[in-house]
C-alpha cells in the first residue's frame, strides 16, 4: 500500500546534509514495512536488526558504538555486504536499546555516508536516557501517522476519485454529485476502519467489517499491555489505561474541553498530567491547546490548562467506542452526542498527518469557539467542522469579525465552494490541506 512516507525517505536518501533518520510513530503504523519497501526499491541490499526480536544484539552496542566497530560486525550478523551509499542499514524497535540510539550520532560524526534508519514504536516513553546520550542534533526525525484518507482512498482503489478531489480542491470547483456522493460514501467507511494498515489490507482483500473490528480490538490490547511495559508504577498504569479509555466520553461531550472530573469524581490536573504526556508521547492520542491570543507563532500563546484530546485513529476510536459500522453509515439517532466528536476527531486527524499543529480558539466568555487555527502559508486560518451540510454557526463569524483572517474554512459534508466569503471543503478532501502548500 502506497503510504507517503515514501516521499520523504526519497528526499532524505538524496540530501547532501543527510543524518541518520529516527522514524517514530504509535506501534503498527507502518513504519517497519515502508522502510523495508523503501529499501528493497532504492537500494541494492537492506541489512536489517530488530532489537526486539535479537536481545543479544544488544551486546555488540555495549561492547563499542564506533562505526569502524559496528559495521563489520553488523554485516557479519545480517549476513549483507554493507557497503556505503548502496546498503540501506535498519535498526528496529531501537528504544529498545539505548546504546544504539547513541550509536547514530557517531554514524552521524564519523560515517555520514552510511544510510542510517532507526526505527521505534516508543521512543519518548520507552527510553530511560540517564546513562546514555540521546544524539540531539545529529539524526533527522521523521514521525508517521495512521494512513490518512488519501492513502485509504488509494488502497481501496479510488486514484481516479483521488484525482478528482485534488482537482476540485485547487480549482476550488465542485465534485460532480455523484463523485461527491462517492466521496462521503468513502469517508463513512475511513471512520469505521481507520488508517492501521492491518485493518485496511484486511478490509481490502474481504470487505469484512467484523475482521477489521477483530484486528482493532487486538491492536487496543498490544497498546494497553505497552502501557503496562513501559511503566513501573501500578498507578501510572492504572491512570493511563484510564485516560485512555475515556478519549470517546470527552469526545461526546458538548463542551469538549478536557474534564477531569469525567475521570473520576474530585480527579485533578496534578493527578493525570503524566499519564496524558505518554499517551501523547507514544502517539496514541493528540492533545489540542487553547490559543489565549491569535498572533504568531501560535505556540507561544497557548493555555497549557485548557485543552482537548483526540485518539490518533478513527477506526481505533470507534472499536473503543464500539460503534457498529450501520451506525456511521446510517448516522443512527444514538450516535447524536458522539457525532460532532467523532467529526472533529477525524479532521484533526487529517491535520495532523498534513503536517499541521493546530490550536483552537474559544471567546472570553466561553460562548463561541473554532475547533481548530492552523498556520498555513504564513496565515492563522480558523477551521470550522461540521458533521453534516448544517452549517449554520455564529462562531466563526465573530472569530471573522474580532481577527480578519485573510482566508477561512469550514469542513462539512458540502460540496467545494464558497459560503459567505468562507471556503467550504467536504470531509472527505481535508488531506489536500498540508503544511507545506
Amino acid at each position: 500500500m502506497y503510504r507517503k512516507v515514501s516521499e520523504y525517505l526519497e528526499r532524505w536518501r538524496l540530501d547532501p546534509y543527510r543524518k541518520p533518520l529516527l522514524i517514530q510513530g504509535a506501534r503498527q503504523v507502518g513504519k517497519t514495512y515502508s522502510v523495508l519497501a523503501f529499501g528493497k526499491e532504492h537500494y541494492d541490499n537492506v541489512a536489517y536488526f530488530n532489537f526486539q526480536t535479537d536481545p543479544l544484539l544488544s551486546e555488540t552496542f555495549a561492547e563499542d558504538i564506533r562505526p569502524s566497530y559496528l559495521l563489520p560486525v553488523l554485516s557479519h550478523i545480517s549476513g549483507e555486504t554493507i557497503t556505503r551509499g548502496h546498503t540501506l542499514i535498519v535498526f528496529d524497535e531501537i528504544q529498545l536499546c539505548e546504546r544504539a540510539l547513541t550509536a547514530l550520532k557517531y554514524f552521524c560524526e564519523e560515517a555520514p555516508e552510511y544510510h542510517v534508519i532507526g526505527a521505534g514504536s516508543l521512543l519518548g516513553v520507552a527510553v530511560n536516557r540517564r546513562q546514555n546520550a540521546f544524539p540531539v542534533g545529529k539524526v533527522d526525525r521523521y514521525t508517521m501517522h495512521p494512513m490518512d484518507m488519501e492513502e485509504f482512498l488509494l488502497a481501496i482503489g479510488e486514484e481516479a476519485l483521488v484525482h478528482r478531489i485534488r482537482a476540485c480542491f485547487e480549482q476550488d470547483v465542485p465534485m460532480p454529485a455523484a463523485l461527491h456522493e462517492a466521496g462521503l460514501r468513502s469517508y463513512r467507511q475511513y471512520l469505521v476502519i481507520g488508517g492501521m494498515p492491518e485493518a485496511v489490507a484486511r478490509f481490502v482483500e474481504t470487505q469484512d467489517y467484523v475482521q477489521v473490528r477483530h484486528i482493532q480490538d487486538t491492536i487496543q490490547m498490544d497498546y494497553l499491555d505497552d502501557m503496562s511495559k513501559y511503566q513501573e508504577s501500578a498507578n501510572e498504569i492504572k491512570k493511563t489505561r484510564l485516560t485512555y479509555g475515556t478519549i470517546a466520553v470527552q469526545l461526546s461531550k458538548k463542551n469538549k474541553r478536557f474534564q477531569y472530573k469525567l475521570m473520576k469524581t474530585g480527579a485533578r490536573a496534578a493527578e493525570y498530567e503524566n499519564a496524558i504526556q505518554w499517551l501523547v508521547t507514544a502517539h496514541l492520542m493528540y492533545q489540542v491547546y487553547r490559543a489565549e491570543q491569535i498572533r504568531k507563532p501560535l505556540s507561544n500563546y497557548k493555555d497549557i490548562d485548557d485543552f482537548k484530546i483526540y485518539h490518533a485513529d478513527m477506526g481505533l476510536l470507534c472499536a473503543q467506542k464500539e460503534v457498529r459500522p450501520n451506525d456511521i453509515f446510517y448516522m443512527e439517532r444514538e450516535l447524536e452526542d458522539f457525532k460532532g466528536g467523532l467529526t472533529e476527531n477525524y479532521v484533526l486527524c487529517q491535520l495532523m498527518a498534513g503536517g499541521f499543529r493546530p490550536f483552537y480558539w474559544r471567546n472570553d466568555k466561553g460562548t463561541k469557539e473554532v475547533d481548530f487555527i492552523i498556520a498555513l502559508e504564513g496565515d492563522l486560518i480558523p477551521v470550522e467542522v461540521k458533521s453534516s451540510e448544517n452549517t449554520t454557526s455564529d462562531s466563526l463569524k465573530e472569530y471573522v469579525k474580532l481577527f480578519r483572517p485573510d482566508r477561512s474554512i469550514r469542513v462539512s459534508e458540502k460540496n467545494f465552494g464558497m459560503e459567505g466569503g468562507i471556503r467550504a471543503i467536504p470531509l472527505y478532501a481535508v488531506f489536500c490541506l498540508t503544511a507545506d502548500m
